[in-house]
């Protein structure tokens, strides 16, 4: 087949879809065009800037014909910044999309048919909702710079206000930069892999309005790190832990495996309806706390739970949902690869007084056969994998093992339609979908899934 586009072409492009980025889809002489910022409906005017074997992508020009659904970005940079794809268009038509791109997951890549996929929970008010800002630093001129990548690149965009984090986040970022420049901390270069700071993590209790400063540096040493977490604490009574994370690595990992508290705990306290729990440095925790409610609440009532059921609850974090599953059920086994989210794990059951939990460090690939020689018998499992999903190891086992329901927690629809085909092939039916809008104004969204044994 010949490609009909070349570099530097400009052509004019009619939107049918979007892609599971969130971008524009055109079909151009029956050839795939994906157009990010372009929207489904609209006419644009593209340069093509990227050309492969079965597909192109062109940066929009203009609008020719904009869509109804079109509006105009609450954020300045939302042309530059890589952290949002979807700020110009509607909240509503937002929602709409997210769920055809699950029913088109599951039919496609999933090769099911007669799966419900209910309409996504959105939010009342979705800005401002993040619980979790994650700065790369750099140097730009005799200036350092903290903000987000630019979109495709490693290349920072100075962000001030990002509309997707809580005032309060923004301004102790504001105040890092500010320390960083006053005590002339050494920063991280990519290239050279020379330099200390590469990256400020700000977590933020909505709760409690705790916050917790993760300032991650490439060695022990840290000349001005004691000062900038006394500033800081100084400057900000909501602070309670100022954390410095060591990442020797020169990968694109955030974090590494070392934390040294230098001011305060080395946790912050955060609730989900009447549940505690202490999040540390490098544990996970879902980064939208008004949404989680929701998404728990359905993960509690798909395993369908009546005080008397063995409930496996395999990548747990930090036992956030665990200890929700555990107010229904007998026994909960959480596992859980990060040992020091284990630990907190522990320490999350004991702090809410819940002791029908047991939490396994370990993968799930390792742990599950271990608990089936125990001759653990499982009712439910909860699946909250990574975005790479589960492996088949973990799937087969689970079907070995006979448990009659499953809940899969996933935010990665391509992913978790590969593993519901798994499992469709294994003995199991998908019956219902419930997304939950938990990434509001990008391309992500979470789902909560029903699966019963045929």
């Amino acid at each position: 087949m010949e490609i009909p586009v070349k570099l530097g072409q400009e052509i004019e492009l009619e939107i049918s879809g979007y892609g599971h980025e969130g971008e524009g889809v055109a079909r151009y002489r029956d050839f795939t065009v994906f157009v990010p910022e372009a929207l489904q409906d609209e006419r644009v005017l593209a340069k093509i800037y990227e050309v492969k074997r079965n597909f192109a992508r062109g940066e929009v020009l203009s609008v020719i014909k904009p869509g109804a659904e079109r509006v105009v970005p609450g954020c300045a940079l939302f042309k530059d910044c890589g952290g949002c794809q979807l700020q110009h268009l509607d909240y509503r038509a937002q929602l709409i999309a997210k769920q055809r791109r699950i029913i088109d997951a599951v039919e496609r890549i999933g090769g099911l048919s007669g799966v419900t996929v209910h309409s996504v929970a959105g939010m009342k008010e979705p800005w401002r909702y993040r619980n979790k800002g994650q700065y790369p630093v750099g140097v730009s001129g005799n200036s350092i710079v903290m903000g987000f990548y630019r979109r495709g690149t490693h290349q920072i965009v100075p962000a001030v206000d990002c509309l997707l984090q809580p005032a309060i986040t923004n301004k102790i970022g504001k105040k890092i930069r500010e320390l960083l420049e006053k005590y002339r901390v050494s920063i991280y270069n990519e290239r050279t892999g020379k330099g200390l700071l590469r990256h400020v993590l700000i977590k933020n209790a909505f709760a409690t309005g705790e916050v917790m400063v993760v300032l991650i540096t490439t060695g022990d040493v840290f000349p001005g790190g004691a000062k900038i977490a006394r500033d800081l604490c100084g400057a900000f009574g909501e602070i309670k832990s100022v954390v410095q994370n060591i990442n020797r690595s020169r990968d694109n990992v955030i974090l590494g495996n070392s934390n040294t508290v230098l001011w305060g705990r080395d946790h912050i306290i955060e609730k989900i309806g009447a549940l505690n729990f202490k999040v540390s440095a490098s544990s996970f925790f879902q980064v939208n706390p008004v949404q989680v409610q929701a998404l728990y609440s359905k993960a509690v009532e798909y395993a369908d739970l009546s005080w008397k059921e063995i409930v496996l609850d395999a990548y747990c974090g930090v036992g956030s949902l665990t200890l929700f599953l555990a107010k229904k059920a007998k026994q909960v086994y959480g596992v859980e690869v990060v040992t020091e989210a284990i630990l907190n794990a522990k320490e999350n059951a004991k702090l809410n007084g819940i002791e029908n939990v047991e939490f396994i460090a370990g993968t799930v690939e390792r742990v599950l056969p271990g608990l089936m020689k125990r001759n653990m018998v499982f009712d439910v499992a909860v699946l909250d994998p990574p975005r790479s999903g589960c492996e088949e190891t973990v799937l087969k086992a689970l079907a070995a093992s006979r448990v009659k329901r499953m809940v899969y927690v996933s935010c990665n629809p391509g992913t978790l339609a590969r593993d519901l085909k798994i499992l469709d092939g294994l003995g199991y039916k998908t019956l219902e979908i419930q997304p939950v809008d938990m990434f509001p104004h990008t391309y992500h969204v979470e789902c909560v899934v029903r699966i019963e044994r045929k």
